[in-house]
């Protein structure tokens, strides 16, 4: 019943040991900065010095994964005999989960006998892993790679994704905002609060004034959305700016009695489109 493995991609934001720790196999989505010939993996680069570079200027591109990396991996375990459940990146935001869903067309030909579930999680960095975190839970309890699916997919429009970034230069550059309300919204101090919506895609939803009132605003979406305020999961993630991760959690712990269980890095894939100082908070909720 449990002869199966999940799979899923960088743009989750856990760390490789932890993905190795949970038994979880991981593909590289790949960035490169402008000018570089070289191409790095998600984890090829220190954060710290990708987020340097950016702040020092640098334009960081990233590539999804294509559909011929996605069936070398998959056959490597289906010619084994092992089944393969893939919760990927938001199709929203990027081609990898369509790319996953050709290649998996592809290889149900060539072994019938074998299930290869493709699953878009509509989610990014740490909710991605959040939902990979509680699929797993699923599968270590017995669950077969159809309830895992299944429970997946009911978690998916539940799966909260709220963050906010410290400079809009960076969402100006993605087309996320215009350059006249980046300009506007740098000069007055003011922080979007964002949000991935049901079809994963990146919706703008408030503006704030000042770095502390924006992480005020992430706490109170959570105190509006979370459907197990003190027992859920929660997961933060951060482009370099761990103090007010750190603050974000202890804002959670004091208010609604929650216990922040991972805090992460927002790693290239993700951050490249963000920026240094992003902050983003995941949790289970009433909605997304």
């Amino acid at each position: 019943m449990n002869n199966y493995i999940i799979i899923t991609d960088t743009a989750c934001d856990i760390r490789p040991e932890t993905l190795a720790e949970w038994g979880v196999t991981c593909l590289d989505l790949t960035f490169r900065f402008d000018g570089d010939e070289k191409e790095y993996f998600n984890g090829g680069m220190d954060v710290k010095t990708f987020y340097t570079q950016m702040k020092e200027g640098g334009v960081a591109k990233t590539s999804a994964i294509n559909m011929e990396r996605f069936r070398l991996a998959f056959e490597e375990h289906l010619s084994q005999g092992t089944d393969i459940l893939y919760l990927g990146f938001s199709g929203g935001l990027s081609t990898t989960y369509n790319s996953a869903r050709l290649a998996a067309e592809d290889l149900r030909g060539i072994y019938p006998d074998r299930k290869l579930i493709i699953t878009d999680t509509l989610a990014a960095s740490a909710g991605q892993g959040l939902l990979v975190y509680l699929t797993l839970q699923k599968k270590n309890e017995g669950a077969s790679i159809e309830e895992a699916a299944e429970y997946a997919a009911k978690i998916i429009p539940h799966l909260s994704h709220w963050f906010t970034v410290d400079d809009l230069v960076y969402l100006k550059r993605g087309g996320r905002v215009s350059p006249a309300v980046a300009f506007v919204g740098n000069t007055l101090g003011l922080k979007p609060i964002l949000h991935v919506d049901n079809e994963g895609h990146l919706i703008s939803k408030a503006k704030v004034r000042g770095r502390k009132n924006s992480l005020a605003a992430l706490a109170d979406k959570y105190g509006e959305l979370a459907e197990d305020k003190a027992g859920g999961t929660v997961f933060i993630s951060h482009a370099d700016c761990e103090e007010d991760a750190k603050l974000l959690a202890k804002q959670l712990n004091e208010t609604y009695g929650a216990k922040v269980s991972i805090i992460t890095d927002i790693g290239p894939v993700i951050g490249a489109h963000s920026g240094p100082g992003t902050l983003a908070l995941f949790f289970v909720g009433k909605e997304r």
